[in-house]
């Protein structure tokens, strides 16, 4: 089992849109290894592979029971409105409500480059919406407006003259 150092707010990695997956080979297999392994951590929702450092279009979740991967992934389709707690791995100690999508779809492909698709509502389609962002080097907070988006760079300050560990903290769940 390996557990992957996370990349935190400030790394170029994070801001930087991720290229597709072209080669599916034995190094794809054990970034994917790692991205199962770094999300089983407890507390943690999901993990797009910018995080660990690696700039390709890949992302884990480990959402109400259901863990898995998805390479190249898209969204497709949303419906309604979920506004509710989000918070990042990337971004320790700090959270904010953020309006999503109540129902998100993505599809992509497997190691085997056979499609997949990944459907949910609630904290799933919030999963799969926040780590496609990730992978367009895109955080929660960019899209935070007026006093959520002050309170949230509040907690970032506050937070930044404290150490704290690069797994996040607190008891929220964190995608």
């Amino acid at each position: 089992m390996t557990v992957r150092p996370l990349r935190l707010l400030g790394d170029p990695v994070l801001r930087t849109a991720c290229d597709l997956v072209t080669t599916f080979d034995a190094a794809l297999e054990a970034l994917v290894t790692d991205l199962l392994d770094t999300v089983q951590v407890p507390g943690r929702a999901g993990l797009a592979a910018n995080q660990i450092g690696t700039s390709l279009a890949a992302f884990s979740y480990n959402v109400e029971g259901r863990l898995g991967y998805v390479l190249n992934p898209r969204i497709v389709e949303t419906d309604g409105e979920y506004d509710g707690e989000e918070a990042c791995l990337s971004v320790p100690g700090v959270h904010a409500r953020r309006l999503r999508a109540a129902y998100a779809r993505v599809e992509g492909v497997d190691l085997r480059q056979r499609p997949v698709a990944v459907e949910g509502t609630g904290e799933l389609a919030r999963c799969l919406q926040h780590e496609t962002d990730h992978l367009r080097g895109e955080l929660y907070i960019d899209a935070l407006t007026g006093e959520r988006r002050r309170a949230a760079m509040r907690l970032l300050r506050s937070r930044a003259a404290i150490p704290g560990p690069a797994s996040g903290g607190g008891d929220r769940p964190l995608v």
